[in-house]
């Protein structure tokens, strides 16, 4: 996976976008439906606010990823979209709102996730354990899949939200160690990678789950060292996909990696252990996480 030169661009530069980054125009009855809906309940979805390029696919086939503690992170993460500042207080009726919104929806798979409250001393861990509790009473059967926060390392905040059983448990490594510095400076590679391992450590049934962005500028021998010590963590599933820049002040992509590549990285994946991996372009974390929950 040797870089071309178009790809060995400056981080000041774009390079256009290869034909295989497509992304459909949200329309339809179901995209319409979800839109309203989460309009009407005050909700935000990752979908909208990370500026998600499988919107549309997603809400179209009646899915959403749910984020809840607000729509301002207290960190400032460079390859993010969601907004960063002082967020508001924390609504109380969230959690039912949410859960109202899973049912009306007649959701079987839920995934819920936060932006970073630091300001919060669990971290908002509180919050998603409520949402659990109140999406299983009020939706019976639904599996629920949480991608949290690292909540700053603690384990009691991870605890709060393992007791109130949820079914996959997520958080995303995103980089290699290398570009912490550059892409998530306020995040630690190893900080994380104990929020995964925490949370794996007396799991029964749970599974446990990471994701990675491609294109930032890592090597593929950096992305391996990643998989390894996630397989070490006890990650149980995987996700890759292509790092898009939200806007001009974001981190700009430094090169595009082929479909064949994913697959490659795939590939690479399963024969270190992973019990699933979902690679490609378009790939995020719960892109299809219904399905790649499905049967494990």
């Amino acid at each position: 996976m040797n870089e071309s030169k178009e790809e060995s661009t400056s981080r000041g530069r774009s390079i256009p976008k290869p034909p295989w980054i497509r992304v459909r125009i949200p329309s339809g009855e179901s995209f319409e439906r979800i839109r309203r809906l989460v309009r009407d309940k005050r909700l935000h979805t990752v979908c909208a606010e990370a500026l998600c390029p499988n919107l549309g696919e997603c809400w179209g086939r009646g899915t959403a990823t749910f984020m809840i503690l607000g729509d301002v992170c207290t960190r400032d993460c460079r390859f993010c979209g969601v907004q960063t500042g002082k967020p508001m207080a924390v609504r109380c009726d969230e959690a039912r709102e949410v859960a109202e919104a899973v049912s009306v929806m007649g959701l079987r798979h839920a995934v819920i996730t936060s932006v970073t409250r630091d300001d919060l001393p669990d971290g908002g861990a509180g919050l998603f354990a409520d949402t659990i509790r109140s999406i299983r009473e009020k939706v019976s059967g639904c599996r629920v899949e949480v991608l949290v926060p690292d909540f700053g390392g603690k384990v009691s905040s991870i605890e709060t939200i393992l007791e109130a059983g949820p079914h996959i448990f997520g958080h995303n490594i995103e980089t290699v160690p290398r570009l912490y510095p550059i892409a998530r400076k306020e995040a630690d590679y190893h900080r994380s990678l104990g929020v995964l391992t925490a949370a794996g450590a007396d799991k029964n049934d749970l599974l446990t789950k990471s994701g990675v962005m491609v294109g930032l500028g890592e090597s593929v021998d950096e992305l391996l060292e990643v998989m390894a010590d996630l397989r070490r963590a006890g990650c149980d599933i995987l996700t890759i996909g292509q790092y898009l820049s939200p806007t001009r002040a974001h981190i700009p992509v430094l090169r595009y990696y082929a479909p064949e590549e994913f697959e490659s990285l795939k590939k690479a994946a399963l024969n270190l252990g992973f019990r699933h991996v979902e690679s490609g372009p378009l790939v995020r974390s719960s892109y299809h996480a219904d399905e790649q929950a499905a049967g494990l």
